[in-house]
């Protein structure tokens, strides 16, 4: 029985205990290593999981460890942990943005088989995609497993070079925010035209929620059904014409490059 352990149980690992629970995956096979009281009583309350506030108690147990702490203290995480992962040698998986796998293989002592992944916000919801890339050492077996445990939040993809994690970053793991702002802007305008707050707000989720699942059905791509939906002479046709004339795909392309550019600085720094 694979036992998955996470070193760290805020939100996001939360959503892959809650996904891998509701997949099938036993209670008895997930551990968490969390060292906040009140949050640790939270896990084993709603999953009833193990938790222990001691990273290599946990670590003795594991076939794979998921880390899910925050980026500024994984190297020490890490470091606290080799001599716990040296001897049992899991498949360490990492949710952490912006660390490169082989910082992070050097900080558990080497020789570490690695998939270091970017989730994103919606897999709170279940709705969330993520990339994966794997160093050699990665079985596929072990591929597999961490492919299985992101699943249970959303959709995965693998990339063929862990420097298009940085990209991956730029599209879909800032991403939501892009479309929250551009939401979050629509409901400005709708309250500008007579619209109350609830109204434009109503409007706007549902039909970015719309939008979104009818791009994800469709055979069409997402520049023909803009095409389909914006009659010749129409009020679609007069909104996206003052969209283009501000330059909106010039913006998009310098705000995901900034992105891009500011993942590979952080990788850098790590």
């Amino acid at each position: 029985m694979t036992k998955i352990a996470f070193i760290g149980g805020g939100n996001m690992a939360r959503a892959l205990i809650g996904g891998l629970l509701n997949s099938g995956t036993s209670s008895e096979q997930l551990l968490v290593a969390e060292p906040q009281a009140e949050a640790a009583a939270s896990l084993r309350r709603d999953f009833g999981v193990v938790v222990d506030s001691n990273n290599n108690e946990i670590v003795a147990q594991a076939d794979c460890l998921v880390l899910a702490v925050k980026p500024q203290v994984l190297k020490q995480v890490a470091q606290q942990m080799a001599t716990s992962v040296q001897a049992k040698k899991p498949l360490v998986v990492s949710i952490v943005a912006g660390i490169p796998m082989d910082s992070l293989d050097q900080w558990l002592g080497g020789g570490v088989s690695v998939v270091r992944t970017m989730p994103n916000m919606p897999a709170l919801v279940g709705l969330g995609i993520t990339a994966l890339f794997a160093n050699q050492r990665a079985s596929e077996q072990q591929r597999q497993l961490a492919e299985q445990i992101l699943s249970a939040a959303g959709s995965t993809l693998w990339v063929e070079n862990e420097v298009l994690l940085d990209a991956v970053t730029a599209v879909s793991g800032s991403g939501p925010a892009y479309f929250f702002r551009v939401m979050e802007a629509m409901v400005e305008s709708g309250k500008a035209l007579g619209l109350s707050a609830e109204q434009a707000t109503e409007l706007t989720l549902a039909t970015a929620a719309g939008a979104a699942e009818l791009a994800r059905q469709s055979d069409h791509s997402v520049a023909t059904l803009r095409q389909q939906v914006t009659s010749p002479g129409g009020t679609t046709a007069a909104a996206l014409e003052v969209m283009n004339d501000q330059g909106i795909g010039q913006i998009f392309n310098d705000a995901l490059q900034a992105a891009c550019d500011r993942a590979a600085e952080l990788a850098a720094e790590a």
